[in-house]
C-alpha cells in the first residue's frame, strides 16, 4: 500500500512568519511547517554528513531505522556535503532549548540543525515520519520510492516531561520488551519512560545487597482470569510466574533509552504496595504474617502491603535498595510511589505508635508523610529527588518533592500552589489501563479514557504558575495486561494523543486534523507489526430515561464522518438496516441492540451487541 500525501503548493511566506499551510502527517505537530513542491528521494548513494561527532551516533541510529526496508545502508561521513547533513549549530539558540529543531528539505538537499544532539533526534523522527509507511518495516520492500517530501519545519516541546509509565510488577514485561516499548515512545519524541518496579505482585529488580527480593518477590502463582477475583495461592501451589531485571540488564536498558535521549524515572513504590517486599522480608512489616505474593485475589486491608515506618530496620533495608537504585539508573529523579497506603495495621503496632509518640506526630498521615520526608533525606544523600504521587502530600509534603497528580488535577494544583513542581497525570485523560471505547467489545478492565479524552488533556490549570508543571504522562497499569500485545494496543493511539499534547502548543492542536493523522500512523503501525486500537470507531452508546421514564438510547461516535446502522430483530447491521438519526425508542418485545459504523460506504468500527437488560442496568 503506497502511502498517499495531500500537498497543496502555494506561495511561501517570509520566514519571520512561519505557519503551517497544508498539513504533513507527523504526530506530535510540529510547531510551524511549510510544504513545498518537489521530494528529496533517498537512494544507495545517499549520504548522511555530520559536522559534529556526537551525531554519529544518532545518524547509525537513522540508518539502522531504514536499512531493513530499504535494503541498503547509507553511508555516514564527518563534514558538510551534498545528501542528507546533520548540523549543530554553531551559534545555539538560547531561546530555543536544547531539544528544538530546524529542518528545512529540498530535491538536492536536507539540512537538519540543532543546538543538541537530542534536537537532531527529534528531526531524525519528523523525517522518518515522513517518509512511506513501509519503512516501518523490518523486511525488504519492494518497488517503493523512498521519498520525503519539501519542507521547512521550525520545532520545539511545550514541555520538558513528556513519557509513558509501564508497570511491569502485575505483569513481568521481558527486556526485549521493554527496550521496544521505550523504542515506540521515542519515535514520537516522548523522553521519559517511568518504569514501575515493585508493587504487591512482584519485585522485578536485582537487589544484590538483599536478594531474597528477587528470590521469594519476583514469583508467584500462575493465574488468569479477571482480577480481585482469583483464587488465592493454595498450599504447596508452584510459584512459577514472573521474572526480574538483574543488573546487567538494567545497564542495557538504560543505555538502550540514554541513545534515544529518553529518561528512565525507576519507581520503588513504598510504603504501600509492597507485599512482595514484606513476603521476602517480613521484619520490615508490622505483623509478619503474609506468605504469599498476591496473584490478584482481593487482599487490601486484609493482608499486610505496608512497610513498617516504626521498625528503624525498615530504613536500613530500604536504604541498601535505594543505594543500588542510584548506581544503576543516572536520572535525576526517584520515584517512591506513596499513593493508596492502608495505615490500618499501622494503628495496632506498637512500634508504629511508639514513632508517632517519639516524633510527636498527631496521626498515621503524619507517620506516613514522616516516611515520605526520612525517604527525601536518603535520596538526596544520594544526589537525587524524590518523586511521588499525590497522596504524599496528606500529613505535610516533604520539602523539595515533585508531585505526580494522579487522582484529577486538584492536588496537583495545591503543590503546584506550594510551590513545587507538578507532572500531571489525572486518570480521566492519561491512564491507559482504562477501557478506550464501548466496554463490551474491549477487552475487561475498568472506567473509560477516550483517544479524545487523552487529546483534549491540557496539564496546565489557569491558576498555578505553568514553570511549576514539567509535563505530563500517560500510565500503563498492567493488572488486566498480560501480554506486550496487548501493552501495545492498551497505549497507541492514546500514547500518541498525550505525545502531542506534551509536545504541541494548545494552539497548534485540532482534534479532526490529529484524527486524520491518526489514520495514516495506523497504517505505519501496520506495516511496523505494532498493535493498536481502532476503539474511535466505534459508536458511543447512551441509555438514558425520557421524561416519561421510558428507556431509550443515544447513539453518538468520537470522530465525525461515520455513519451508525442498527437493529432490533437479532440480525447483523449493515449498510442496509435503519441509520441512527434521532434517540431509539425500543421496539416491544425487543432482547437486543445490534450497532455498527461505516466510513467511505466501509465497515469501521466493531459490530456492538447489548442485551436490552444490560443497557437497563446502564440507567440504574
Amino acid at each position: 500500500m503506497q502511502f498517499l500525501w495531500y500537498f497543496l503548493v502555494l506561495v511561501k511566506p517570509p520566514k519571520s512568519s512561519l505557519k503551517v499551510i497544508k498539513e504533513i502527517t507527523i504526530i506530535p505537530k510540529p510547531a510551524n511547517a511549510i510544504l513545498n513542491a518537489g521530494n528529496f528521494k533517498i537512494t544507495k548513494n545517499t549520504v548522511i554528513f555530520c559536522n559534529n561527532n556526537d551525531l554519529l551516533p544518532v545518524a547509525e541510529y537513522m540508518v539502522a531505522k531504514i536499512s531493513g526496508a530499504m535494503g541498503f545502508s547509507l553511508q555516514i561521513k564527518e563534514g558538510t556535503g551534498k545528501g542528507i547533513n546533520f548540523k549543530i549549530s554553531d551559534t545555539a539558540d538560547s531561546t530555543s532549548g536544547n531539544e528544538s529543531y530546524k529542518l528545512q528539505v529540498t530535491p538536492k538537499n536536507i539540512e537538519l540543525t540543532a543546538n543538541k544532539a537530542n534536537g537532531i533526534f527529534y528531526g531524525i523522527q519528523t523525517l522518518l515520519q515522513m517518509l512511506p509507511p513501509q519503512i516501518k518495516s523490518s523486511s525488504l520492500q519492494q518497488n517503493v520510492e523512498w521519498k520525503i517530501p519539501c519542507v521547512e519545519i521550525e520545532d520545539s516541546p511545550r514541555f520538558p516531561w513528556r513519557g509513558l509509565m509501564l508497570d511491569v510488577s502485575r505483569h513481568f514485561f521481558t527486556k526485549e520488551e521493554v527496550k521496544a516499548y521505550i523504542d515506540q515512545l521515542a519515535e514520537y519524541k516522548m523522553n521519559v519512560f517511568h518504569w514501575h518496579l515493585s508493587d504487591d505482585q512482584g519485585w522485578r529488580i536485582e537487589i544484590k545487597s538483599l536478594p531474597k527480593l528477587t528470590e521469594i518477590g519476583a514469583w508467584r502463582a500462575e493465574r488468569v482470569g479477571d482480577w480481585w477475583q482469583r483464587e488465592p495461592r493454595q498450599e504447596n501451589e508452584p510459584v512459577t510466574y514472573g521474572g526480574f531485571y538483574t543488573h546487567e540488564d538494567i545497564k542495557e536498558i538504560v543505555q538502550y533509552a540514554k541513545d534515544r535521549f529518553v529518561e528512565i524515572v525507576p519507581e520503588i513504590d513504598v510504603p504501600g504496595h509492597s507485599l512482595a517486599a514484606i513476603a521476602a522480608y517480613p521484619e520490615i512489616s508490622c505483623t509478619h504474617s503474609v506468605k504469599d505474593i498476591n496473584v490478584g485475589n482481593k487482599f487490601y486491608t486484609v493482608d499486610e502491603n505496608s512497610l513498617c515506618p516504626g521498625k528503624e530496620i525498615t530504613f536500613e533495608y530500604l536504604d541498601k535498595i535505594f543505594t543500588e537504585i542510584a548506581m544503576l539508573f543516572p536520572s535525576e529523579y526517584i520515584h517512591v510511589g506513596g499513593d493508596e497506603c492502608y495505615k490500618g495495621f499501622w494503628s495496632k503496632c506498637p512500634d508504629c505508635q511508639k514513632r508517632i509518640q517519639n516524633e510527636k506526630l498527631k496521626d498515621t498521615y503524619e507517620l506516613q508523610s514522616y516516611f515520605i520526608k526520612r525517604m527525601e533525606k536518603m535520596l538526596e544523600a544520594k544526589n537525587k529527588k524524590l518523586v511521588g504521587w499525590d497522596e504524599i502530600l496528606e500529613g505535610g509534603l516533604a520539602p523539595n518533592a515533585t508531585v505526580m497528580s494522579w487522582r484529577g488535577m486538584e492536588n496537583g494544583i495545591k503543590a503546584a500552589k506550594e510551590g513545587h513542581q507538578v507532572i500531571m497525570t489525572p486518570t480521566n485523560h492519561c491512564y491507559l489501563d482504562l477501557y478506550q471505547g464501548e466496554p463490551s467489545v474491549e477487552p475487561a478492565t475498568y472506567s473509560i479514557c477516550r483517544l479524545s479524552d487523552s487529546y483534549n488533556f491540557e496539564p496546565v490549570p489557569d491558576e498555578v504558575d505553568p514553570n511549576l508543571i514539567l509535563g505530563g504522562q500517560g500510565n500503563l497499569w498492567s493488572e488486566a495486561v498480560p501480554t506486550f500485545r496487548h501493552a501495545e494496543y492498551m497505549t497507541w493511539p492514546r500514547g500518541w494523543a498525550l505525545a502531542e499534547v506534551f509536545w504541541t502548543s494548545k494552539e497548534n492542536k485540532n482534534w479532526e486534523n490529529f484524527v486524520t493523522r491518526v489514520e495514516d500512523h495506523f497504517v505505519r503501525a501496520d506495516f511496523g507489526k505494532i498493535n493498536y486500537a481502532r476503539s474511535m470507531y466505534n459508536a458511543i452508546v447512551t441509555p438514558f430515561n425520557d421524561e416519561n421514564g421510558i428507556l431509550k438510547i443515544k447513539l453518538d461516535t468520537e470522530i465525525k464522518d461515520l455513519k451508525i446502522f442498527f437493529t432490533f430483530d437479532n440480525t447483523n447491521p449493515d449498510s442496509y438496516s435503519p441509520k441512527y438519526e434521532t434517540p431509539l425508542f425500543i421496539p416491544k418485545n425487543a432482547t437486543r441492540l445490534r450497532i455498527i459504523t461505516y466510513k467511505d460506504e466501509k465497515p469501521a468500527g466493531k459490530m456492538i451487541s447489548l442485551r436490552i437488560d444490560e443497557l437497563q442496568k446502564r440507567v440504574l
